[in-house]
């Protein structure tokens, strides 16, 4: 019995293999600005550097086409002073690494098709290996042969995280603050009005008819709503993501229209209205500045429709 818990124990901390994320940094040659690529690594095989500045920029050889399992796929001259990108499969990490370092490598990059799992080995193998081999994800990879090719430089490191987030204090501040000025706003709007109608002494009736009355029916009516959309998106969230997204980039118009409409009606320029027409929303020939302010406001959420999954 206690020989059986002892393979357990075994195979699963034989399972518990240690796996860091780090970045790939690859650029082309005389050039300072490229883009960062996640990897996962094993830090047992070898660490990675935490800063960028001390990483060292190598020649990519690509070897996409090969799995690196055998001499014969090693080319001639080997890898000297490069790090050789291979697709996972058909032998183990070992083999691959190794094959690597004979060869001159420096380093090994190793494109997966399925998820990033750490590059697993065992004791004698960790001390025998002493070049860093990180898995890169195989869309990364198109990404990075379609914007620097296979002839560019790349630099791995492992950048330490940071105790505190500072963009998560920024995301912190920004939702705290709209929500605090939105409520001062709409606190001070609504001082307003309250003085406006005591001064007019017609609050009673104007309250009466702004007054909604929630019945039993409109509740269920809007619970049945809810529960249909949640169900949909999780069935069809492909397709209705782009209405999720449509409504969001509507209701963000409207937004900006209402925070900076009070700011545009100060400016002294844009009075005239726009000639009589029959076009939708325009008839009532709205203010040219007001005009150019909804045109604003939708373009902005049209550019982030269109370009939200953007790098930069």
């Amino acid at each position: 019995m206690r020989d059986a818990i002892t393979v357990i124990w075994g195979a699963i901390l034989v399972k518990q293999v240690l796996g860091d994320y780090g970045m790939a940094h690859f650029s082309n040659k005389g050039k300072s600005k490229g883009k960062d690529y996640c990897i996962f690594f094993n830090p047992q095989w070898a660490r990675l550097p935490q800063d960028l500045n001390k990483a060292s920029r190598l020649q990519i050889h690509d070897l996409t086409a090969s799995v690196l399992c055998s001499s014969s796929e090693v080319p001639e001259g080997g890898f000297t002073n490069q790090i050789p990108m291979v697709l996972r499969g058909n032998c183990t990490f070992y083999e691959k690494v190794r094959l690597a370092q004979i060869n001159g490598a420096r380093g090994l990059l190793i494109v997966s098709k399925d998820r990033l799992t750490p590059p697993a080995g065992n004791k004698t193998q960790y001390e025998e290996i002493d070049i860093p081999v990180a898995l890169l994800s195989y869309t990364d990879m198109l990404d990075i042969s379609k914007k620097f090719g296979m002839g560019g430089l790349v630099a791995m490191y492992a950048p330490t995280e940071p105790v505190l987030d500072y963009n998560m204090v920024i995301i912190f501040l920004m939702a705290v603050g709209t929500v605090a000025i939105g409520g001062y706003w709409a606190g001070s709007r609504d001082i307003k009005k309250r003085y406006m109608k005591h001064k007019r002494d017609d609050s009673a009736e104007k309250q009466d008819e702004e007054t909604v009355d929630v019945t039993p029916i409109m509740i269920c009516v809007f619970v049945v709503m809810c529960c249909s959309m949640l169900v949909l998106l999780y069935f069809f969230y492909d397709r209705l993501v782009y209405m999720i997204i449509g409504i969001f980039c509507l209701a963000a118009s409207i937004g900006l229209y209402s925070c900076l409409c009070p700011f545009v009606r100060r400016i002294p320029f844009g009075k005239c209205r726009i000639p009589e027409n029959n076009l939708p929303y325009c008839h009532k020939r709205p203010q040219l500045r007001m005009l150019i302010l909804s045109v604003f406001c939708v373009g902005i959420s049209v550019t982030w429709g269109v370009f939200r999954n953007e790098d930069q």
